[in-house]
């Protein structure tokens, strides 16, 4: 299995436009980071969990010519704002895309995306199929999840589980009997906004934490502000086995 970061970045924190910080003056490759989202491929399939404003930009400079599925973590824009750009897959397909969330985030998806589920289908219009996420574990194109239940301040959202491999993102509390499904896993990316606390996100300090308790065998960090810092300073920071994810990073999982 394939893990690639479409994006490991954040509309939170300090605003790109008009900005005169220096992350967004760098030239390191490893400070242009696009909203966070994670590309699976497995066995002939590619998944994708969340789709932002930014998910056509990824799919074009990752070269993705194929799209089986979107699994969504939450329904907040810098998650969801790119759906519209499944139609290329569509075409392509001709086929609905199966897109995975609970019932609160689909009936967003309805509410943002109304025109796609209109009882008059305009012509080219975005074809999605949305199909639930069970509570326990859940098979989409023979790829095997486990939904890990996280929150996000007060919002429930979910992580994810595929063999050793597991994924949380916009969490800053897990509750324990969510934590047992991650135990045991070589491959854990975890969200850190900042160094400082943060309301609805983990600070880098509790993200270490958090990693140490769980004990992968290499973590990542992803949804990344710009108020954490230049990726060079903070990697001379990061304990051994972590790392801050960069929006092209691949890696494999055994």
């Amino acid at each position: 299995m394939k893990i690639t970061f479409l994006g490991t970045g954040t509309s939170q924190g300090v605003p790109v436009i008009a900005c005169e910080c220096n992350i967004c003056l760098s030239h390191d490759e490893h400070d242009k980071r696009l909203r966070t989202s994670l590309l699976i491929e497995k066995d002939g399939k590619n998944l994708v969990i969340d789709a932002g404003p930014d998910f056509r930009q990824q799919m074009l400079r990752e070269h993705v010519t194929k799209l089986d599925s979107i699994i969504l973590t939450h329904e907040h824009k810098d998650h969801i704002a790119g759906m519209d750009d499944v139609r290329a897959f569509n075409y392509k397909s001709q086929d609905a895309i199966d897109i995975y969330s609970e019932e609160r985030v689909q009936k967003a998806i309805r509410k943002e995306y109304s025109y796609v589920f209109s009882e008059f289908q305009y012509p080219g219009i975005p074809k999605m199929r949305l199909n639930n996420i069970p509570e326990h574990n859940f098979n989409v194109k023979g790829v095997n999840l486990i939904p890990i239940r996280v929150f996000h301040y007060r919002l429930p959202v979910y992580g994810f589980r595929i063999g050793n491999f597991a994924y949380i993102t916009d969490a800053n509390y897990i509750p324990e009997e969510s934590k047992e499904k991650l135990y045991g896993v070589k491959y854990f990316v975890i969200n850190a906004l900042r160094k400082e606390k943060h309301i609805s996100h983990f600070s880098l300090r509790e993200a270490i934490d958090l990693i140490r308790e769980i004990s992968p065998k290499k973590a990542y960090i992803t949804h990344i502000s710009h108020q954490m810092g230049l990726h060079e300073d903070v990697t001379h920071e990061l304990p051994p086995g972590i790392a801050l994810a960069w929006d092209g990073l691949s890696f494999d999982c055994e």
